[in-house]
């Protein structure tokens, strides 16, 4: 840069040219924005956590500058529409059968919850939380849940019993309740997603609760890796073994449903804590987790719970009659083995296989 200034001062003093006065400005204007331009653009990979849903969230992202702010917002407005914790949400007032509208985060929620219920046959049902309710936070009431008691509620369970006119929830019974708990974070995962590719980020992971939305690379420059936990008894959380790892730096979600850290034992019979909704008892199938790869973090979620319920034969027949979906299923064969069954093209992503 300086010696171009001497440059053009010894062209100005020699020929005092306008032009060239003015071709000097422009060349010195340009270096200068080009310097802050090159800073404002520098890249740098940062970490947000807090939590969401009750759940931890941890994301990722390769940005010019932190995000903070807006993720926050847009978590925070999140929680307005889907969090049934929060008195004031849309759920929560649909629950209560308070008069509202729903919003474009509750209607892309409830559609795929129905789309993925009709496909599922009804595995999947955001109507079930009575069930949940029935038996208790970790099955705390188990032992005083009866036939009589089942078969009260499930006169208002099923995912026909609710649905969308225009932004209004109609219900056939006042007391359906709905739970969006198993994709609901999926769909957080793909909305803080959507959030930084509006903010320009193509490198990042959101994981909410263990789903995850995510897309290009990590700080390393290597495709970001995901574990699939081997299903271990684990109330405690504290389990780290891994079954296989999934890598891959395409767009995508990836969700996993698992009874091995919620069950409880009666009478020597272990019963996990996915309820199936036909039944209104825990499903107490053989798959003992299931992972789901889809374009969305919110397909994904929904059917790994879906094909909990189903157990592995039917889980593997739907699974493979859905586009644009693979699964890693591990599961107990009649001798008590764990085996695992996955789709052909999942097996690229894979680690171990």
């Amino acid at each position: 840069m300086n010696d171009l200034r001497v440059f053009l001062c010894h062209l100005k003093a020699c020929e005092g040219g306008f032009y060239l006065k003015k071709i000097f400005r422009l060349i010195s204007g340009f270096c200068l924005v080009s310097v802050l331009y090159g800073c404002a653009d520098k890249l740098e990979y940062y970490e947000e956590s807090g939590s969401v849903f009750h759940t931890l969230y941890r994301i990722k992202y390769q940005a010019p500058r932190l995000l903070t702010g807006k993720i926050d917002a847009e978590l925070q407005a999140f929680n307005l529409s889907l969090n049934p914790f929060n008195p004031n949400s849309i759920i929560s007032k649909v629950n209560n059968n308070e008069a509202v509208e729903a919003d474009e985060w509750f209607m892309e929620v409830f559609n795929k919850a129905q789309e993925v219920s009709a496909v599922s046959g009804g595995a999947f049902d955001a109507t079930v939380a009575p069930f949940i309710n029935l038996w208790g936070f970790g099955f705390s009431r188990a032992d005083s849940v009866t036939p009589y008691m089942i078969d009260s509620v499930k006169t208002f369970v099923g995912y026909n019993k609710i649905r969308l006119e225009g932004r209004k929830v109609v219900k056939d019974d006042p007391r359906v309740i709905l739970n969006f708990s198993a994709i609901a974070k999926g769909y957080a995962c793909d909305v803080v997603a959507l959030l930084l590719e509006r903010e320009g980020v193509t490198n990042y992971m959101v994981d909410i609760g263990g789903e995850v939305t995510m897309r290009g690379v990590n700080q390393n420059g290597e495709c970001w890796r995901i574990g699939i936990n081997t299903p271990e008894d684990d109330t405690e959380g504290t389990n780290a073994a891994l079954e296989d790892t999934l890598q891959t730096c395409e767009p995508c979600g990836i969700a996993t449903s698992g009874d091995y850290r919620n069950f409880y034992i009666k009478d020597g019979v272990r019963y996990g804590h996915t309820i199936n909704p036909a039944t209104g008892y825990p499903a107490g199938r053989n798959i003992l987790s299931a992972t789901v790869m889809a374009k969305d973090c919110m397909t994904a979620d929904a059917y790994a719970t879906a094909f909990m319920v189903m157990g592995i034969e039917k889980a593997v027949e739907t699974a493979r009659s859905i586009p644009d979906i693979d699964y890693f299923f591990i599961f107990s064969d009649p001798d008590g083995n764990q085996m695992v069954s996955f789709s052909d093209n999942i097996q690229r992503y894979l680690s171990n296989r």
